[in-house]
């Protein structure tokens, strides 16, 4: 099943101009675009001619190759299979993304971002014999952890793992837990989870790399970026979180994220209009 990008054009649009302040009256007289063609723009209502994809990515300090192509939707990613380790269930009924991770040599499996109805993530490892040994939360939102209370109550040896900041708005839910902080690593079958933090989407979001995989969150879309909703870190600091923290992974790194289809980091490379070639 082909899943949709998570962001439009439109989309696009909206996070640049609120990211960087910049309204439509003025995106307009430094364009030379009128108000009512932006209007269509942000309203996914028409598609940008390459010279205004190019004026706008100009102010909005955006790719302007990338840009064109998300308003002409000429690309979406090359999906990879799914490593034998790795199953994807969508989050009903949000309409988020959570990744299971099963190690039957080990005994053992983690899941990332548990949200909407508990019971299909306990009963796939009921299913498969695993301990799950790791809940790895992305971030403080109810459509990626409404969930976390219900699996700790099914798996209480299951040891959450949510960077400080954000996991102190989720009280009980996160209590006892890791706490994902830049760098951290927890041991997991032969190998280890990685923990970046990535603030800008929260500010306590982190993403989570285990072998050639990374579980970006709201951080990093396939061709776009996550919105603001921090108190303390914004624009800047999301854009630099996924310039320094995630694009220099190796290029063949598959790019899981809380929303829409799969990527690599080679394609947002490519692709994503955040991040100038």
């Amino acid at each position: 099943m082909r899943i949709e990008l998570e962001d439009t054009f439109g989309d696009i649009l909206r996070k640049a101009t609120r990211g960087t302040k910049t309204s439509v009256e003025v995106l307009a007289a430094t364009t030379g675009i009128a108000d009512a063609r932006l209007a269509e723009f942000l309203a996914d209502k028409a598609q940008p001619t390459r010279q205004e994809a190019e004026a706008i990515a100009a102010r909005l300090g955006l790719d302007a190759g990338k840009l064109a192509d998300s308003g002409l939707q000429r690309w979406y990613p090359q999906e990879r299979k799914l490593p034998p380790f790795l199953a994807h269930q969508i989050n009903a009924p949000h309409p988020s993304n959570g990744y299971f991770l099963f190690l039957p040599d080990h005994k053992a499996g983690a899941f990332v971002d548990p949200a909407g109805r508990p019971e299909p993530i306990i009963d796939a490892f009921k299913r498969r014999g695993i301990d799950l040994q790791y809940i790895l939360v992305t971030h403080k939102h109810p459509d990626h952890a409404d969930a976390l209370g219900a699996v700790r109550k099914a798996y209480p040896q299951a040891k959450p793992v949510i960077n400080p900041i954000d996991g102190a708005t989720l009280a009980g839910a996160a209590r006892n837990a890791i706490d994902a902080v830049d760098g951290a690593t927890l041991p997991f079958g032969n190998g280890e989870i990685r923990v970046l933090y990535t603030p800008g989407h929260t500010d306590g979001s982190c993403c989570f790399v285990y072998e050639d995989n990374v579980f970006t969150g709201d951080t990093l879309f396939a061709g776009s970026v996550g919105g603001l909703f921090g108190d303390r870190f914004g624009y800047d600091v999301l854009r630099r979180s996924v310039r320094e923290k995630l694009l220099p992974l190796p290029a063949s790194t598959a790019v899981f994220p809380g929303h829409g289809p799969s990527t690599t980091i080679a394609q947002e490379r490519d692709h994503n209009p955040f991040f100038l070639s």
